[in-house]
């Protein structure tokens, strides 16, 4: 443990010292001020700190920069702002005492110093940094494995694709680093695609785990059964394996899977409890795709009605989850009449001309949406 003792009085930083290394601290820094603890941190130089330091013990009234304002430029650096300071004062003014306290002080020793109660300070104060250094260091690895996580559930999500039956891609907001939207195309044979979309209950850990879950069996599920009421079916199944009896956790997600086929030029769907999709033909026809049945995972057998569209020319399908839906709403618009105007295949200068920037960048729920052209 590395202590800092600062002090304009040269007795007292002997005396100090001394007391310390008496009690077996014995790796002690002098300062005879502010300055030259600045210099020794590197604060306002730019430059790298001479030597980690665990502690600071630092005198009240000292020339030029007192141990309030040294207290308090500390604690703006991020990097300094762990380190407990323990304020020596002759001062028995309890509005001072207070003042140092919100400066940022951990403690306080009045003078004349008192072996005995300097130590116990000093201890009381290593420990709490002890614990401040544990909590540090274990987010500093949950945040390494959150961004491995992240990283792994990007890397399930749908690439775009654009070839001479259809054209499919995305784009997605996250709100958390770990989000609840996930989205997923699959060519199922030389004519058609199933595209799905879905919204995970919560953010976080959790929710991310589940969407992991999900699309580890997703491939299988859509390329097996492919018809829209046998994959939410069997999805179903899955989710309902997640239930936990002792919490009484049902986890959920809603979505919305559609099956294209593009040589028979027909649309199978089923919205489980999901945004109406929006389908729009070269002729000007909308329609919403709105049938189907409740969330996934709600109950261990649900009723699912799987809706039939024919088109004839090139038809473009829109899918967004609601923290899309509502952003659009909050910012005074509307989602579905924005899109029926929509123009052009560039579905991030769609999104630009209906959310403003500002709620692109802060926004409190995931938001994301899938562009389909289904071409003729």
């Amino acid at each position: 443990m590395r202590i800092m003792i600062v002090d304009d009085n040269p007795v007292n930083l002997i005396i100090i010292e001394k007391i310390l290394k008496s009690e077996g601290y014995r790796d002690c820094l002098t300062a005879s001020s502010a300055y030259e603890l600045y210099k020794h941190l590197g604060v306002d130089s730019g430059e790298p700190p001479e030597s980690d330091v665990d502690l600071i013990l630092m005198d009240m009234m000292m020339p030029e920069i007192d141990g309030l304002e040294a207290c308090r430029r500390i604690k703006r650096e991020e990097r300094l702002r762990d380190i407990p300071i323990i304020i020596v004062t002759a001062l028995g003014d309890s509005n001072k005492l207070a003042e140092a306290l919100d400066a940022g002080a951990m403690d306080y020793v009045m003078k004349p110093i008192n072996k005995v109660e300097l130590m116990a300070r000093i201890r009381s104060a290593l420990r709490l940094k002890k614990e401040m250094d544990w909590h540090i260091e274990r987010d500093r690895k949950i945040r390494n494995e959150l961004d491995l996580a992240k990283q792994v559930q990007r890397s399930v999500l749908g690439e775009p694709v654009d070839n001479e039956i259809i054209r499919v891609s995305a784009n997605y907001y996250p709100s958390f680093e770990l989000a609840g939207d996930m989205y997923s195309w699959y060519r199922i044979d030389d004519s058609r695609y199933g595209v799905i979309l879905l919204d995970m209950m919560g953010h976080g850990i959790s929710s991310s785990l589940v969407c992991m879950f999900i699309s580890s069996v997703l491939k299988d599920t859509i390329t097996r059964l492919i018809d829209p009421e046998l994959v939410i079916n069997e999805l179903n199944r899955y989710m309902t394996q997640l239930y936990s009896k002792e919490h009484f956790i049902h986890y959920y997600f809603t979505a919305i899977y559609l099956v294209i086929d593009t040589n028979r030029k027909v649309i199978e769907y089923v919205n489980a409890g999901h945004p109406p999709g929006l389908l729009l033909t070269q002729g000007g026809e909308a329609l919403q795709l709105d049938q189907g049945s409740c969330a996934v995972g709600f109950f261990e057998q649900i009723e699912i009605s799987k809706a039939r569209i024919e088109y004839e020319d090139e038809s473009r399908i829109f899918l967004f989850t609601d923290g899309l839906l509502e952003a659009v709403e909050e910012a005074g618009g509307d989602l579905l009449e924005e899109l029926t105007r929509a123009r052009g295949n560039d579905l991030d200068r769609i999104l630009e001309r209906i959310l403003p920037e500002e709620v692109r960048k802060d926004h409190h729920d995931d938001m994301c949406m899938v562009m389909i052209t289904a071409k003729s």
